[in-house]
């Protein structure tokens, strides 16, 4: 029992444990008919997070047994660039509306996500980690370090947001008929995770879900801190 202990602490099965949780989640996912209450993410997260309370472990080692897959997040989002170069022709076509719709949705998402934690009277700390809720995983841990935000807590709202966002976006978008319209929206509101369903749509929609998802991460990363700083003051 001991030999069990001493391996559920370290940080190592927990490397094993996400992908294997994964791994879980796409066969369920395929098994249940491709739900969209049920993304594979959806799946592996519940049962990863049932892992760590039933086993009593906490997340510092179960961020370490990861640190591979978090340091790897960056080069990803950057390699989502490529396809984005492919459809190169489309984005100077539609680079009004696409900026238009930047604007309202960088405002929307960081600073709605705030408005409403605060409505709701949570903490400090927390509707600041709500306000990095529409960037993607390693900007908002930039965004999070710079306004004293819980990282932990702002990670978390992060990948439940996304994994929410691209199950909902589905539907929600079954009547836009632009998969370059399609795909920036599920860029902006799910930043990874709905680019990677994008990706699953059509090459194109997920193109444009990158780039959705890398400009709505650069514009909070530059006009939230400030923000934050003018208001604490």
């Amino acid at each position: 029992m001991s030999l069990l202990t001493e391996l559920l602490a370290s940080p190592v099965p927990w490397l094993i444990a996400t992908f294997a949780a994964y791994e879980v989640g796409n066969w369920l996912f395929r098994r249940l008919g491709e739900p969209v209450w049920a993304p594979p993410l959806m799946i592996a997260l519940a049962l990863l997070i049932g892992g760590l309370l039933l086993t009593g472990t906490d997340y510092q080692t179960y961020f370490k047994g990861n640190a591979l897959l978090h340091f790897m997040l960056g080069p990803a989002t950057v390699a989502l660039a490529v396809p984005l170069y492919h459809a190169l022709p489309r984005l100077l076509a539609a680079f009004r509306p696409l900026g238009g719709t930047l604007l309202l949705g960088t405002v929307l998402g960081g600073g709605g996500a705030m408005a409403l934690a605060l409505l709701f009277g949570l903490s400090h700390e927390s509707v600041l980690a709500f306000g990095t809720r529409a960037v993607t995983t390693p900007i908002a841990i930039g965004i999070a370090e710079k306004i004293h935000s819980p990282i932990a807590l702002a990670a978390a709202i992060v990948g439940f947001s996304g994994v929410l966002g691209a199950a909902l976006a589905e539907p929600l978008l079954k009547g836009v008929k632009s998969d370059v319209a399609r795909g920036f929206a599920m860029g902006l509101a799910a930043h990874g995770v709905g680019t990677a369903r994008a990706f699953q749509l059509h090459p194109t929609a997920g193109a444009f879900a990158a780039l959705g998802m890398g400009l709505n991460g650069i514009l909070t990363a530059f006009w939230l801190p400030p923000l934050v700083h003018a208001l604490m003051r």
